[in-house]
Parts: C-alpha cells; structure tokens; sequence
C-alpha cells in the first residue's frame, strides 16, 4: 500500500532502495556495535558484534533503538531520494530478534536472505514486464508464472523482451551489503605558511573509518576470506 499510494516504480526504484540503505547506514553509525548489514527490497538485517555488551544484550533494547532509529531516518531522508514526492503519512517498520549460535548460522541465515532476494527479484522482473509492457493483468501475470522455475523465468524476459537478467543491475540481484571499511577521504583546509602573509587553501587526505555499501555475493566463501574481521572474536 505505501509503495503503491508513494508511486514507486516496479519491479524496483532506485529512490527507494537508497534511501533504505541510507538509514541502514545511519543506524550502523549511531549504534557502532554492528559488524555488518544486508538489505533487500523493504527489509534490512543487522549483525551485532559477538561479544558486544551493548545495553547488557537485553533484546529489547536492540529492537527499540534500530527500529525507532531507522524509522526516523526514513523520513528525515526522504526529501532527499523523493523530491517531487511528498511523504503523505509516517511509515512504520517491524522488527524481531535472533540469537544465532554459530558463525555459520550466521552465514547461512545471510545466504538464505540473498537467495531469497535472487528469487523474489527475477519473479518481480518477469511480473512486471507482462504487465507493463504485454498488457496482462497482475491476476492474468501471476496465472502465466505458476509453476515456472528459474529458467522459465529467463526464457521469458530473453525471448520476448529482450532482457539478459544476468546485466540487471547487482543491487536488484544481489541486494546491498554494509560493511565497515577505511576510506581516505581529501579534505582542504586553509594555513598560514611561514613568510607568508595570506591564507592557503591546501589538500588533506584523512583516513577514516565508514559504512561502505557493497553488492555482491556473499553466499560462497570469497567474501568472508577477503573480509575475516566481521566475524572474529575480537570484532
């Protein structure tokens, strides 16, 4: 209903899909203790360190300040993405706690939300290009995708609209990884050189310490091999 009464463009619109990493991205640097992030569609998951001792761990303290913080952003960032949309009432987002005991119930639950925005994206794709640009109805899409499997899917987007799901773009197929990284970042700044009697402005590299978005696959083993510290101990 709010993407629908917001106008969104289907299958995906960009304005949305940022801005929704956008606040994932401001909850990340108001509760630093999360290692690592992933977003699809209107969903985000955020990991918390380990060993964090973030509020004691009480569960309903994460809930409360992710939620109510991404909530906010939403709509204090939404002029930002949404310029000729105006936000006609606040939207409100859920929530729920799991306590994994294993890195890799970690990864495999991670792995199951890419799968499952591989698999939501190309149904999405295939559904909205029979309405859109073949004239079915939802009710008459939906009927000609029952019991199609992935490749059916392909087919149709090749064969009649010319589509090669694999050149969609990797934050449809992939959906959006948060992770921390160091950034260099050049800054200018005004000194006063000796025997100088004026102001110059000169080029500062900073190192810093940023939530970086990423898309790609973080279902095989490269990602963690190339990225150890979201999981160590000691994160």
């Amino acid at each position: 209903r709010f993407s629908e009464q917001h106008e969104f463009k289907k299958p995906n619109d960009d304005r949305a899909l940022h801005l929704m990493t956008k606040c994932a991205q401001t909850v990340m640097q108001e509760l630093e203790d999360i290692a690592i992030a992933y977003g699809q569609s209107d969903e985000y998951s955020f990991v918390f360190k380990k060993k964090s001792r973030w509020f004691k761990r009480r569960a309903s303290k994460f809930m409360t300040h992710v939620v109510s913080q991404f909530a906010s952003s939403y709509v204090f960032y939404w002029k930002d993405y949404f310029k000729d949309q105006r936000l006609l009432y606040p939207p409100g987002f859920d929530g729920r706690i799991v306590l994994y005991p294993s890195n890799q119930n970690l990864k495999d639950y991670l792995s199951w939300r890419q799968a499952d925005c591989h698999i939501n994206n190309l149904y999405n794709t295939v559904f909205w290009m029979l309405v859109q640009r073949s004239g079915l109805t939802p009710v008459q899409a939906q009927d000609r995708l029952q019991g199609t499997l992935a490749g059916d899917k392909n087919e149709i987007l090749f064969s009649e609209f010319n589509i090669n799901y694999n050149n969609e773009p990797l934050m449809y197929r992939k959906g959006t990884v948060l992770i921390w990284q160091k950034v260099n970042e050049v800054m200018t700044k005004k000194i006063k050189l000796p025997k100088e009697a004026e102001e110059k402005e000169v080029a500062v590299t900073r190192t810093r310490t940023k939530v970086v978005p990423l898309h790609c696959d973080i279902i095989g083993d490269q990602f963690w091999e190339e990225y150890p510290e979201i999981l160590a101990e000691d994160s």
